[in-house]
């Protein structure tokens, strides 16, 4: 792709998060303009100051992160497993992160522990996924090997699912409402923004460097390491990458699905499965759906609120069946 047009289409993907957080900033229960609500934000005397800079904002703030660290997450996962349905939800990696967060917070952990379990949580289940289904991602992977790499997946998140429900009902009754609603995806609460942004910035940079050698890895592992590329060591950081991304999105808002499946797929129609630009443009717009999608379950029965992670399923899944039917060669018939 020539790079002027590869540099417009990533700044059409900057505006495209730039109209969703103007939006989302001022869409609510007052509503008011973008441009109010980016001179409330910066006026100090504005009456919708305080509910912009206080309220929305860091809403806002930790929407982008979630949804440009589970795209990252995406990308990685569909490198690594050459699986284009790869993502953290549908592979588990999500509910393991979730099953450790539940189990840290059953012990009143502080926000930093709670990350830091959500991370050690999707690394184990992606390593697990990893051994159960090493001949399905391997260089000479047999016919059907991408279906039963779904189905492991699927089942591991079962039984993620599973694990979360048993320690759900040991939990007293005040505290279990507010722990299921996090658990389907939720930002009202949102906390440890900064520690999840400063894992964004450095998974993106480190995975950006190694972006020439996923394109290799792409292509399968005999050819990248023809090329010279120290296959087990760069799908060892890749493993990493996509633990700590996973693990922080679900730290900071629960488990929140299919962002990313949908964010590097549509990505990668406008700019090709080229990683250097692939994996900023799948941030911002993953940043920018989840942003999207939260906006709606503010708005749409609003007072109330709707987790945001149901949103993004209910959009999120019909692309994944979609996207399901081609892989797996579904017939019509």
């Amino acid at each position: 792709m020539p790079r002027q047009r590869t540099l417009a289409m990533l700044c059409a993907f900057a505006l495209l998060a730039l109209i969703c957080v103007l939006f989302s900033a001022a869409l609510g229960s007052a509503t008011s303009s973008p441009g109010d609500a980016l001179r409330a934000l910066f006026d100090g005397d504005h009456p919708a100051h305080g509910v912009v800079l206080h309220l929305r904002m860091p809403r806002i703030a930790a929407g982008f992160t979630v949804g440009a660290l589970l795209a990252v997450a995406g990308c990685l996962l569909q490198v690594l497993l050459r699986n284009p349905l790869a993502e953290p939800y549908v592979l588990g990696v999500s509910g393991g992160a979730a099953f450790a967060a539940m189990l840290a917070l059953s012990f009143l952990a502080d926000a930093l522990f709670v990350t830091v379990a959500c991370a050690m949580g999707a690394g184990a289940s992606l390593c697990l996924l990893l051994l159960l289904t090493h001949r399905e991602f391997s260089g000479r992977a047999p016919q059907g090997a991408s279906e039963r790499l779904l189905l492991a997946g699927v089942m591991l998140a079962a039984l993620w699912g599973a694990l979360i429900a048993l320690g759900l009902s040991l939990v007293p009754g005040a505290r279990l409402q507010p722990l299921i609603f996090w658990l389907m995806g939720d930002l009202g609460g949102a906390s440890n923004i900064g520690v999840a942004g400063l894992i964004l910035v450095a998974v993106l940079a480190l995975a950006l460097r190694d972006a020439r050698a996923l394109n290799l890895l792409a292509r399968g592992e005999e050819h990248a390491f023809a090329l010279g590329v120290s296959v087990g060591a760069l799908k060892l950081r890749a493993v990493i990458f996509a633990a700590l991304a996973s693990g922080a999105a679900v730290s900071v808002a629960g488990t929140v699905g299919f962002v990313g499946l949908l964010a590097p797929h549509l990505a990668r129609l406008a700019l090709g499965n080229d990683q250097r630009v692939l994996l900023p443009a799948s941030a911002l717009f993953g940043g920018a759906f989840v942003v999207f999608c939260d906006t709606l379950a503010r708005i749409v029965i609003a007072p109330q609120q709707l987790p945001v992670g149901a949103v993004t399923a209910l959009l999120g899944a019909p692309l994944f069946l979609f996207l399901l039917r081609r892989v797996a060669g579904w017939s019509s018939n």
